[in-house]
């Protein structure tokens, strides 16, 4: 299993994180736990399906999956390549207009959001490609043809970082005080550039600093209440839709 990361450049910078080639010789089935990032993904070669109830669902070539707040199992075939684009927590919203939250919980083909012409050929240049700085190349070039020249939402990028600095853990109501403004234009313009309400985005940033500290030498009662969930059974409860098993069967197998 190779998997790169690639930081992209400058101009990009403040949009994605990183961009990551992902490949896989063989067959696998695999689960991918709720984040707080969509991600694209160009696959140049091989396919990738999604499976629900044992059912397998094929993907597109080229799409895009929004914010979840459950697990995800995903299937990839032999011999699989893919560029993956990992973006920052508004940063799709400088390259198409749909509101994001209309992605929530979905995988659906890059055709439903930018051209169709433009996303067909950017999947026969990477078809094309020999090398990973190739394909990264072509991809930025994507990217960059797409690019919008628009401000961004400085009062949602700050209750971003609010939620990430309380670790998921501080309450709507606060941060609409601390950013002087009222629960129904927040959320709505919160959902729009990021994906889903403040409430499950904070909820998501708890599970990834309970996720941090099962690797450290700490009792899951010190977890819990350190992570200001209410009680053991709601923090097995919400531990459980994200990962699949409780947080006791999780932590043996890191």
């Amino acid at each position: 299993m190779k998997f790169n990361k690639i930081i992209p450049t400058d101009i990009l910078k403040p949009y994605i994180k990183y961009f990551a080639i992902s490949e896989s010789n063989v067959e696998n089935s695999y689960k991918v736990f709720p984040s707080t990032n969509l991600v694209i993904g160009f696959q140049y070669r091989g396919r990738l399906a999604t499976l629900i109830n044992d059912k397998e669902t094929v993907l597109a070539a080229s799409g895009i999956t929004g914010i979840s707040d459950s697990l995800k199992i995903f299937k990839n075939s032999n011999d699989t390549g893919t560029v993956l684009v990992y973006f920052t927590e508004i940063g799709l919203t400088h390259f198409s207009s749909l509101p994001v939250n209309e992605l929530f919980d979905q995988s659906v083909s890059l055709e439903n959001i930018f051209d169709k012409n433009k996303v067909k050929e950017a999947e026969e240049k990477l078809a094309l490609a020999k090398t990973d700085g190739q394909r990264i190349h072509m991809v930025e070039r994507f990217f960059l043809s797409q690019l919008k020249d628009i401000q961004s939402d400085k009062l949602i990028i700050e209750a971003v970082k609010l939620i990430y600095d309380s670790k998921g853990a501080i309450k709507i109501k606060d941060l609409n005080e601390k950013l002087f403004i009222s629960q129904s234009p927040f959320e709505k313009r919160f959902r729009k550039l990021v994906g889903t309400t403040p409430k499950k985005f904070a909820s998501i940033v708890r599970f990834h600093s309970v996720l941090n500290d099962l690797n450290k030498i700490k009792s899951l009662t010190e977890i819990c209440y350190e992570n200001n969930f209410f009680d053991q059974a709601h923090f097995i409860k919400d531990f459980k839709q994200y990962t699949g098993d409780t947080p006791e069967t999780f932590r043996r197998f890191l």
